[in-house]
Parts: structure tokens; C-alpha cells; sequence
């Protein structure tokens, strides 16, 4: 039998924001891949849904209700999660939100409120995973995969959401010096940056979806939509022991979108 490079079988992962859209495809990758999975969300009722549709996998898996823009929650999230499963060796940072604002009608309490989930929950998120794998390789047992959703909103603007793009620019910029500091303990850092994935989000709204995909097909080399398990391969290889010396990189799955200029 040929030896499977990327079975992450007695692996955990903990993905916030995983009950649904992105986090949820991320979650299902890894749970597919046989690595056990925790995942965060404000809903009890969707977390335990996206349970039982990560179970059909045989892996273990657990929920938690945790708002990211709350650091007590966080902290008490990842003290929780280490309690029960005793490790995280995977720690994706998901959880985000989007509105659009022209920046004339941009108030400060709609840039601030995007910010507290896209930014300072993923800043949150990725200081509990540091100081766990950190500490965690002082005791002798080195190495982690942290994971941020990045945008191409990192690379390129989108008329409406400067206060989205200042908070994914942020979070690659943060991913670098992360990636640097935790490189001592073979933890890496990297940045996921998907283009127009196509989940039950972006399909409850028909129309404005539709506009989107016939925009976002004429600028893409690869015609076919992105689909949430476009993502599973991805994170699958970040949280594999074949990707420990890949740290501190930006990584676009956007069928080649961002590569073609005419």
C-alpha cells in the first residue's frame, strides 16, 4: 500500500469561525485528512450541526461557542481546548466578517467593528496558539502550523472595503514578524488567501453572487468557480509534517487571478 504523505491521524486542529463558509471547508479538509477538530463559533446551534457533518469522518470532534473579538473568550477557549484534547498542533485564525462602505459613508463604528473580528480576533487567536506552541516545544516537543485567512484584498482594492483590506493587510504583516519569532520553536505561520469561493454564504444572495462569479471568471485564467474544497488541499499540506519548512509565506488560491493582468 502506498504510504499516505498527508494523513494528519493523531493531529488537532482548531479552526475559529469553522461552523460554516470557509472555516467550515477548512475544518472538513483537515477532518478528511484524519486529524481531530475543534471549531469555533458564536452559534451554538450551527457549531453543532458542523459537528455532525465533521463526524462522518471517524475523527474526534468537538465546538465551542467563542466570540474572537473577546479576549477572555479566547483565552478561556484555548485553556479549554488543551484540557480536552491535550495539544493543538494546527491553529487556523477564520473567523471574519465583511460590509461594504464607500469611505465617505464609512463611520468609524463600521471600521471599528470590522476590525475587532478581522484584525484583533485574529490577533488574539494567534497569540494563544504562540504562547501554547511555544511553551509547548520549551517542554521538548517542538512544532505547530498557525494559519491566517488572508484576501486578495491583501494585493489589490475593492471599492467598499478599505477597512476589510486594512485588516488582512494587517494580518499578513503580523503573520511575518509571527513567523519569524516562532521559527525558534519550528512553529510556522502562513497566510491563505482564496479568491471567490463559492459557499452557502455567497449563494444567499443570488443575484449579487452572480455578479460576482461572471466578474470574477472574466479575470481568471481557470474558468471553473472556486468550490469550499478547492481549500481542503491547501490546509491539508500547511498542517502536514511535509510543510515544516514552509513558514512565513502568502499563499493565493484564486484560479491564477491575481497572476493575469489583461
Amino acid at each position: 500500500m502506498a504510504e499516505n504523505l498527508f494523513d494528519l491521524t493523531g493531529k488537532v486542529a482548531l479552526v475559529t469561525g469553522g461552523n460554516s463558509g470557509l472555516g467550515l471547508a477548512f475544518a472538513n479538509g483537515l477532518a478528511r485528512a484524519g486529524a481531530d477538530v475543534i471549531i469555533w463559533g458564536r452559534r451554538d446551534d450551527r457549531n453543532k450541526q458542523a459537528e455532525e457533518k465533521l463526524r462522518v469522518h471517524g475523527g474526534k470532534v468537538a465546538s465551542r461557542v467563542v466570540d474572537v473579538t473577546k479576549e477572555a473568550d479566547v483565552i478561556a477557549g484555548f485553556e479549554a481546548a488543551v484540557t480536552e484534547f491535550g495539544r493543538l498542533d494546527t491553529v487556523i485564525a477564520n473567523a471574519g466578517t465583511a460590509t461594504v462602505a464607500p469611505i465617505e459613508q464609512m463611520t468609524g463604528e463600521i471600521w471599528h467593528k470590522l476590525l475587532d473580528v478581522n484584525l484583533h480576533g485574529v490577533f488574539y487567536t494567534a497569540r494563544e496558539a504562540a504562547k501554547h506552541m511555544k511553551a509547548r516545544a520549551e517542554a521538548g516537543d517542538p512544532g505547530g502550523s498557525i494559519i491566517l485567512n488572508g484576501s486578495l484584498a491583501v494585493f489589490a482594492g475593492v471599492p467598499g472595503l478599505s477597512h476589510y483590506a486594512a485588516a488582512k493587510g494587517g494580518l499578513n504583516s503580523m503573520s511575518k514578524a509571527l513567523a519569524v519569532e516562532m521559527g525558534a520553536h519550528q512553529v510556522r505561520v502562513n497566510v491563505i488567501c482564496p479568491g471567490l469561493i463559492v459557499t452557502e454564504i455567497a449563494e444567499a444572495d443570488p443575484e449579487r453572487t452572480k455578479a460576482m462569479i461572471l466578474a470574477t471568471q472574466a479575470r481568471t485564467p481557470i474558468k471553473d468557480l472556486g468550490r469550499p474544497e478547492d481549500l481542503e488541499g491547501i490546509v491539508v499540506y500547511l498542517a502536514s509534517d511535509l510543510s515544516r519548512y514552509h513558514s512565513g509565506d502568502t499563499i493565493t488560491l484564486d484560479g491564477g487571478m491575481m497572476a493575469q493582468t489583461y
